[in-house]
């Protein structure tokens, strides 16, 4: 008998004429790593609502079908015994704080089980000190930065000790190495405990080789059911789909027949081939020459946050037109105080923020949208009007700008076209990504500053937003981006600056960055180093080597 069985589910959103599922079946074995995938609005998210049994209860709507755990339908389980059973952390950790503190939100789930405080107090401290939250136990939760918060929510579902484990997304705001070490968690209490897990991942590099079964969604609909990894990568190749990882993808374009899944096969395959010369790239030719105009100047900017808090700490940067900046280090590392400092909703303790010669604070911040357009990491905060159109026309009637082809070419390019009379809020987390993020494109300011834009977007996504911005940049827009995708930011930035604990601590040419690093670093950068001469960090370059095998 199957752990978990889905048959003929269909899943109608209350007020909507399109089913989000579609005559779902699938069975599931105890103990199996699930990885679901697909693009953004395909249905994975209502999926395992289903199965988390929050789907109609807690969102309406018409269902049909059937969904049973242990060969009970989830219909006829109790909540309590349920929530036992099922442990779901959701795609944005704000909608599952409840608490004023870390400790208080760590227990809140085990103290609706009337576990033992005793019991309460070991998992408090096992999950604190596997998540490195114990630090933070006392801190309040809004005081936290976005992956911590991501963080704190993974451990509290961790404590109730479910044997089914949902995640969809987890890592999407955590830095490389905390990243690694969630998954890494996740997988030993698959293979330890016997824990059911089922994940939603777009970052397909973190998590790709870990799955025992991947299950492809398209529209609604499983299209793809696999055990087997090697047929699917075999599958996704022949129908060019985008669901792989940039390592599979790597070695499929450039014609090999035997695709590695991870680094190390990778690197096994190629270093017999790789001669001892070692295989030179050709470096692109840039034009140094040419002098571009000094839009932003931050010097010696401090700040310290009301609870003492010291968040940055001596920041100096020099920002030109044309450039393509993205900053990256672990959590809490300062680096959204820093583009809120930037953009003036923070004021320096210490320093100056200068944008074209004349310092931030002399303007109001809303004077500053024409030049400066800011996406935070919630888009939520910029939707609040009755249709995606109304949203992103919204931005240019505020500016006093012409409503021209601007929002059909971003509705088009960032496939939002279908939804251009939907109500914003009701979209998928990664849709109301794209929805906000249009909203600050429009305007074309000439400093776009973005926290976590590749949050909830798929691969194909991901490629239109990353040739959008390099679009802007050619046009003489300069792209300041915070971000932990690694792969995004080696694809299409031009420089990559390194922040930890308030102070920038590396900046330079995105090839000398990435490819120095043991963890911010994309999978191409490790599959080549030290066998090649020159640091290679984009699939393009990657493939230049290859090819010559």
């Amino acid at each position: 008998m199957a752990f978990i069985k889905v048959e003929d589910l269909t899943y109608y959103y209350p007020g909507t004429e399109a089913p989000a599922l579609k005559g779902i079946n699938l069975s599931l074995n105890r103990g199996e790593f699930v990885l679901l995938v697909g693009s953004s609005g395909c249905g994975k998210s209502s999926l395992v609502r289903a199965l988390a049994g929050l789907i109609p209860d807690f969102y309406g709507g018409k269902i049909g079908g059937h969904i049973y755990l242990e060969g009970q339908e989830i219909r006829t389980i109790t909540r309590p015994a349920l929530v036992k059973k099922v442990g779901m952390v959701f795609q944005d950790p704000e909608s599952q704080l409840i608490m004023s503190n870390v400790e208080q939100e760590l227990v809140l789930g085990m103290e609706n089980l009337g576990l033992p405080v005793s019991l309460m107090k070991r998992r408090v401290m096992e999950v604190g000190e596997a998540f490195s939250l114990s630090p933070y136990r006392q801190h309040s939760v809004n005081e936290l930065s976005g992956g911590l918060k991501q963080k704190v929510v993974l451990a509290s579902v961790l404590a109730m000790q479910p044997e089914i484990l949902i995640l969809d997304e987890p890592t999407s705001q955590l830095d490389p190495v905390a990243g690694e070490e969630i998954l890494t968690i996740v997988r030993k209490l698959n293979e330890d405990q016997g824990m059911t897990v089922i994940l939603i991942e777009q970052r397909l590099e973190r998590c790709f080789h870990l799955a025992d079964r991947v299950v492809v969604m398209d529209k609604g609909r499983i299209v793809q059911n696999r055990t087997s990894l090697e047929e699917l990568v075999t599958w996704a190749v022949e129908e060019g789909s985008p669901f792989l990882p940039p390592l599979p993808k790597l070695f499929a374009k450039s014609g090999f027949t035997q695709i590695p899944l991870t680094v190390k096969e990778g690197r096994k395959l190629i270093s017999d081939k790789i001669e001892e010369t070692k295989v030179v790239v050709a470096e692109e030719k840039k034009d140094e020459g040419k002098k571009q105009e000094l839009l932003l100047q931050v010097e010696n900017v401090a700040y310290t946050y009301e609870n003492g808090v010291e968040a940055l700490t001596g920041i100096n940067l020099d920002f030109f037109a044309g450039d393509f900046l993205v900053l990256m280090g672990e959590n809490a590392a300062g680096k959204t105080t820093l583009l809120k400092t930037i953009r003036g909703l923070l004021q320096p303790t210490k320093g100056t923020v200068r944008f074209g010669g004349e310092e931030i604070k002399e303007r109001p911040v809303e004077e500053w949208a024409k030049d400066i357009g800011y996406l935070s990491q919630h888009p939520g905060d910029y939707l609040f009007l009755p249709t995606v159109r109304e949203e992103i026309e919204f931005a240019l009637d505020n500016l006093h700008l012409p409503k021209d082809s601007r929002v059909n070419f971003l509705l088009e390019k960032l496939g939002l076209t279908k939804f251009a009379e939907s109500y914003a809020r009701d979209l998928s987390t990664g849709e109301r990504q794209r929805v906000a993020l249009a909203t600050v494109l429009v305007a074309e300011p000439k400093l776009i500053i973005l926290d976590e834009p590749t949050r909830g977007l798929d691969y194909e996504l991901k490629a239109y937003l990353g040739e959008i911005l390099q679009d802007l940049q050619q046009a003489g827009q300069a792209i300041l981006l915070v971000t932990h995708d690694v792969e995004f930011a080696a694809e299409y930035a031009t420089e990559i600056a390194l922040m930890t604990q308030g102070t920038i601590i590396a900046k330079g040419k995105k090839e000398e960055i990435l490819s120095d690093s043991t963890f911010f670093s994309p999978q191409v950068a490790k599959l080549f180093r030290n066998l090649v001469v020159d640091p290679i960090v984009t699939l393009e370059q990657g493939k230049l080597v290859l090819e010559e095998f």
